[in-house]
C-alpha cells in the first residue's frame, strides 16, 4: 500500500472513478469539487487529496487543506473528507493517511492539524484531542479535534565533567 497525491498522479481519471464509488455524501461533494475544478477555490491553494492505494484499488482517502467545513476560522490546516471503503474498515488504514499528514505538517512547520467530525472515539485512537464544538458552514454543530504534530527538534544536554 502507498499514499499518493491525487494532483501528482497521471491517473486522475481512474482515481476520480474510485472516489465516486463512495456511498458517503461528503465524498460525492469532493468528487464534484475535483470534476468542476473548484477544489482549490473551496479548500485553498496548496491543498491536497491523499489517496491510500493498493495497486489500482482505492482503500482510503482524505484531504490536507487550508480550509474545511468550519468557516470562518483562523484554525488551519485541516484533515478532511476522511473516508475508508467499508471492505477495508477496522484495519487502521486511516493511520497511514494520518502519518502522511504529519509528515506534510512537519515539512511545513505546522504544529497542529484540525479535524471536523461528528465521530466520537475514532480520532482519539490516532492521538487526536477534542478541542471544542464549532458551527460548520451549514450552521450545524461539529466536533473539532486537534492533532498535535511532534516537533523534529532534538534536545541535547551537555554536562561539564570537570
Amino acid at each position: 500500500m502507498r499514499v499518493i497525491n491525487y494532483f501528482e498522479s497521471d491517473r486522475q481519471g481512474h482515481w476520480l472513478n474510485e472516489i465516486k464509488r463512495s456511498d458517503w455524501g461528503a465524498a460525492v461533494f469532493l468528487y464534484e469539487l475535483l470534476v468542476r475544478g473548484t477544489f482549490f477555490d473551496t479548500l485553498g491553494d496548496e491543498s491536497k487529496v491523499l489517496l491510500l492505494t493498493d495497486g489500482d484499488e482505492l482503500i482510503s482517502f482524505c484531504t490536507y487543506a487550508k480550509k474545511d467545513d468550519i468557516q470562518p476560522t483562523d484554525l488551519t490546516p485541516w484533515m478532511g473528507f476522511v473516508y475508508t471503503f467499508p471492505d477495508h474498515r477496522g484495519h487502521h488504514y486511516m493511520g497511514l493517511l494520518m502519518e502522511e499528514i504529519e509528515r506534510l505538517a512537519i515539512k511545513e512547520g505546522v504544529s497542529e492539524v484540525y479535524i471536523s467530525t461528528e465521530h466520537v472515539g475514532l480520532y482519539e485512537k490516532y492521538g487526536c484531542e477534542f478541542k471544542k464544538e464549532m458551527k460548520d458552514i451549514h450552521g450545524e454543530s461539529s466536533r473539532v479535534y486537534v492533532k498535535k504534530i511532534p516537533t523534529t527538534e532534538l534536545l541535547i544536554e551537555l554536562k561539564d565533567t570537570e
